[in-house]
């Protein structure tokens, strides 16, 4: 598959088949992922291979409460678990939404589960000092993420990048053992899709890139 080709299908994929993805396959989709660049190349990056039912069921739970907020503010109008503009969802409100299941049961229904942590103790985050949420940080793992999706879509298969079950990060960390240091990034579900999309919707290239300055012309080939 041409790399252009697997950047526009590699799509968030929650629906898969009861094929198994064997350990074999799952190193390979790693061996090429594993080159992503991470700060300083210090490569903090590690994954953790769950297969086992009743630990998938566990993060389908612990993604829950985070799924039951998200549900409500989006019912709201809100941009959910957004820290710019406060929700006027109440915790007794969220806790009383019923999530979709496509939040939760792809964990139990994929066939392998990868979660993947970062050792904080390895990047470089440069916003430290700024007035606003933190995102420099997430350069030395989502570059890893997202080419194991990259491999994955090579290899036929599908996943996608959720980040649900971080808001009960130290129970994910108990449950999986993951020590002190170690941040969890991503939950991604993985398996073979029941059925690939081909045709995504994104904004286009004038709606994104301006020239010079944020809000200059749009950037066209032009």
């Amino acid at each position: 598959m041409e790399l252009d080709e697997a950047m526009r299908t590699t799509f968030a994929c929650r629906d898969f088949t009861d094929e198994p993805v064997s350990d074999e396959t799952i190193c390979r989709l790693l061996e090429v992922a594993r080159f992503a660049p991470s700060g300083g190349n210090r490569q903090g990056n590690r994954v953790i291979v769950v297969r086992d039912p009743a630990t998938k069921g566990r993060l389908a739970e612990l993604s829950v409460p985070a799924a039951k907020r998200y549900t409500a503010q989006v019912k709201r109008g809100e941009s959910p678990w957004n820290t710019v503009h406060p929700s006027a969802v109440t915790d007794e409100e969220a806790a009383a939404t019923r999530p979709p299941s496509r939040l939760t049961e792809p964990f139990r229904e994929a066939p392998v589960v990868l979660v993947f942590i970062v050792d904080l103790g390895a990047v470089a985050s440069m916003d430290r000092y700024l007035d606003r949420v933190g995102v420099i940080s997430g350069a030395s793992i989502y570059p890893f993420v997202w080419n194991t999706l990259l491999a994955a879509r090579q290899a036929g298969l599908g996943g996608t990048i959720t980040t649900l079950a971080v808001a009960e990060e130290p129970e994910v960390k108990r449950l999986l053992g993951i020590p002190d240091g170690f941040a969890v990034a991503a939950v991604v579900p993985l398996g073979r899709p029941v059925r690939q999309l081909t045709k995504l919707r994104r904004l286009s290239v004038a709606e994104i890139a301006t020239r010079e300055r944020f809000g200059g012309d749009a950037l066209t080939d032009g």
